[in-house]
């Protein structure tokens, strides 16, 4: 029995965090450790560029910290394919095929990309590669025929434009060259972290996240300024549990639930201090991210190998990538010289 074929990855417009962690890396681990996949992990520099043309720099500059954080998470370029997005140019002339079968009324239909776009503020100066980027997408899912791609509730119309794709390439040129793919939802609870400062997400732009490159003085200054509950002012008040970020990340990385159902009862019923549990939290943290960050600096003493890790990675994904390209050429008819 074949393997089936996964495909995910990061834009690189900073380091991750650990809502990166708990929302995919850490299932990316899991994945490429049980032997029932091919992995492919692209780090999506040209999908990066769509809102960030003005700024290359940003991409450049954050796409061997994206590397190092894979690696330093558990990401085996032995067990799984790493490339960089823009190293294949089949991805590209994929891309212009496939808009060919795609409407504009269709792209601006996307809630996923209209989403974005209000978030964004581009108003009226919308950059035509960012709306037609689930297009890209689908070039990069199906160039490696990935039948199984890692998503989020948010995400699930990305996949649904690809699969639309794929039914409609196929019934065009006659052909069974493009494989139509299925999402995987990471288990609930796997899902979006909120950012320390109480905000629901956790992101680069805000500046509200715990980077996995953080040292451990910086770990403990963010976890110490974290948000709890306003009205807890003295150790002897009762406190609240459900919005206080504290409890919300000791639920999620903290194994020792019954410690957890302990604290929340005392923090309740009052007695508790957030410094207390606070400084609790910070010994959580480092007991997960302190040899992520050692094998994180182990690589970093080396980066012209993490580069060639890269490279292998991005010439493998070519070869790949190549055969699907000629399938589809040879699917549409654009085969004149052979």
């Amino acid at each position: 029995m074949s393997k089936k074929v996964i495909l995910t990855g990061d834009r690189p417009t900073g380091r991750l965090h650990i809502g990166h962690y708990v929302g995919s890396l850490q299932n990316r681990v899991k994945l490429q450790n049980s032997g029932d996949y091919e992995t492919y992990i692209m780090i999506a520099d040209t999908q990066a560029l769509t809102d960030n043309a003005r700024n290359p720099e940003k991409i450049r500059n954050s796409l061997l910290e994206v590397a190092l954080d894979y690696l330093a998470v558990g990401i085996d370029p032995a067990k799984s394919t790493i490339l960089v997005q823009s190293g294949v140019p089949a991805l590209a002339e994929l891309t212009m095929y496939y808009l060919d079968l795609v409407t504009v009324a269709r792209l601006n239909r996307n809630p996923t990309v209209k989403t974005e776009i209000n978030q964004k503020a581009f108003g009226e100066s919308v950059p035509a590669g960012f709306l037609i980027y689930p297009v890209s997408q689908a070039a990069d899912i199906t160039a490696f025929k990935a039948d199984t791609v890692p998503v989020g509730d948010d995400q699930e119309p990305m996949l649904e434009q690809t699969r639309e794709i794929v039914r409609t390439f196929n019934r065009a040129y006659n052909t069974d060259a493009l494989v139509e793919p299925e999402g995987y939802f990471p288990p609930k609870g796997d899902g979006r972290l909120p950012g320390i400062d109480g905000n629901a997400k956790m992101s680069k732009s805000l500046g509200n996240g715990i980077y996995l490159a953080d040292d451990a003085d910086i770990v403990r200054k963010k976890i110490m300024s974290m948000y709890t509950d306003a009205n807890h002012i003295h150790v002897e008040d009762p406190g609240q549990i459900e919005g206080n970020v504290v409890f919300t990340y000791l639920d999620v990385f903290d194994p020792d639930k019954d410690k957890v159902a302990e604290l929340k009862a005392q923090y309740q019923h009052g007695g508790l201090g957030d410094v207390k549990i606070k400084r609790y939290l910070v010994d959580v943290m480092e007991n997960l991210l302190a040899p992520i960050r050692s094998r994180r600096e182990e690589y970093a003493k080396d980066m012209g190998a993490v580069e060639d890790i890269l490279k292998a990675g991005t010439a493998r994904a070519n070869e790949v990538a190549n055969q699907t390209l000629e399938e589809v050429r040879e699917a549409i008819g654009f085969n004149y010289f052979k």
